[in-house]
């Protein structure tokens, strides 16, 4: 009788960890964040370039983009304001540039902010932020973190405006650069920006999507907690991109070619971690988490003028021309115009009559988002849309390439 009952016992004990071995198995593991496709557009370019809001659903790029980031807001008084108030809401869009083929009328939300709205109801997935700064207008990003709080309520307040309710799911910070020098030198302290993205978090709730831009720069990373910046941010873009260029006030940066986006160093580099590797592997070394990593793409590229070799290194006499600025072209000019001769470094460099470029190509792309994928990043953004050809050639590979 006692064996007996010492037999159930261990029958049902077997029965309860059989059950429970069951169970575990069955619970399905926590399905991998899809990867972010991330696009700047910049407000500035419904002017000279004529790119507009329409051309993002037109070329495809809006079906294959996750998150859309309109550039740039600006930072005034230590709050968030807007930098252009025709292009953003005031000027009347007609019919042929419309979004949906109908023009502005009336007291319509009109300009980028309205194309913005219409483009979300075409497109219900894609969202989009507003971004804040930029390389000529970080300045003011010193003001707003001496009361980050007040800051962020001023954020919240334009970006919900009763004007354009609904456009924008979140905010991205692209400061440049904290606690370091840019077009200006920061002294905010390292935490400053880890602040600034708690207080904008507290301000706009949970759901919102807050992001930042940050340097390539491996010194200028180690001058913030880009840790901590991550703890309240969805992700934290990495500008792995101008490494070099013609121009600017290093004078060897206009008598040398180099590649401006390698993704690895190369023979002859300048500076060892001046490539997209090395600024990964920094971030990821400082405790930010690889998903909350973005890789960054540049849609354009950088030349020289008065170059004889074909390789990288070689001399030159300074920046190439370029429609927009010196030294600088969209990869839909240079594709045509002066198509690549070779690839150094994951990235593809062109030699043309006298001149030298370097830029990323669909092929070059691809390289990148394999590398992005075995690290397990989370996805990539791209600086900005309008470089790329009508029907969207390099957002298709940054998209293609992380699926």
């Amino acid at each position: 009788m006692r064996a007996r009952f010492v037999l159930i016992i261990l029958i049902l004990l077997g029965l309860t960890a059989g059950l429970t071995a069951c169970g575990t198995e069955e619970e399905p593991a926590p399905a991998p964040a899809a990867p972010k496709v991330v696009g700047y557009f910049a407000g500035w370019g419904v002017y000279a370039r004529d790119f507009q809001v329409k051309d993002l659903d037109a070329g495809g790029a809006a079906s294959r983009l996750t998150h859309l980031l309109y550039a740039f807001g600006k930072v005034t008084g230590g709050k968030c304001t807007v930098a252009d108030r025709w292009a953003d809401y005031e000027k009347p869009i007609d019919a042929a540039s419309s979004v949906d083929g109908v023009a502005d009328a009336g007291a319509e939300l009109r300009g980028n902010i309205g194309q913005l709205r219409k483009l979300k109801k075409k497109h219900p997935g894609l969202r989009v932020l507003w971004s804040f700064g930029g390389w000529t207008g970080s300045a003011g990003f010193t003001e707003a973190a001496r009361d980050p709080d007040a800051f962020a309520a001023s954020c919240h307040d334009l970006l919900t405006d009763p004007r354009w309710t609904g456009v924008f799911d979140g905010i991205d910070v692209d400061w440049e650069y904290p606690n370091a020098c840019g077009l200006k030198c920061d002294k905010s302290g390292p935490d400053a920006l880890a602040r600034m993205l708690g207080s904008l978090r507290s301000a706009f709730g949970p759901d919102a999507v807050i992001t930042a831009a940050v340097p390539a720069d491996v010194s200028k990373l180690t001058a913030t907690d880009y840790r901590a910046a991550a703890g309240s941010a969805d992700w934290l873009s990495a500008m792995t991109y101008d490494y070099s260029g013609a121009g600017g006030d290093d004078p060897a940066k206009a008598q040398k070619t180099a590649p401006h986006s390698p993704l690895t160093t190369y023979p002859g580099i300048a500076r060892e971690t001046a490539n997209t590797s090395a600024t990964v592997d920094e971030l990821l070394g400082l405790g930010v988490p690889a998903s909350k990593v973005l890789l960054g793409i540049g849609f354009y590229g950088r030349g020289w003028t008065g170059v004889s070799a074909a390789e990288p290194g070689g001399d030159a006499s300074g920046p190439a021309a370029g429609r927009y600025e010196k030294g600088l072209e969209d990869y839909q000019v240079l594709i045509r115009r002066c198509p690549p001769t070779g690839v150094v470094a994951g990235t593809a460099y062109a030699f043309c009559g006298s001149q030298w470029w370097s830029y990323d190509t669909p092929g070059t792309i691809r390289t990148k988002m394999a590398y992005a994928r075995s690290k397990a990043l989370g996805g990539a953004f791209v600086w900005e849309l309008s470089g790329d050809t009508p029907q969207s050639d390099l957002l298709t590979a940054v998209a293609d390439g992380l699926s």
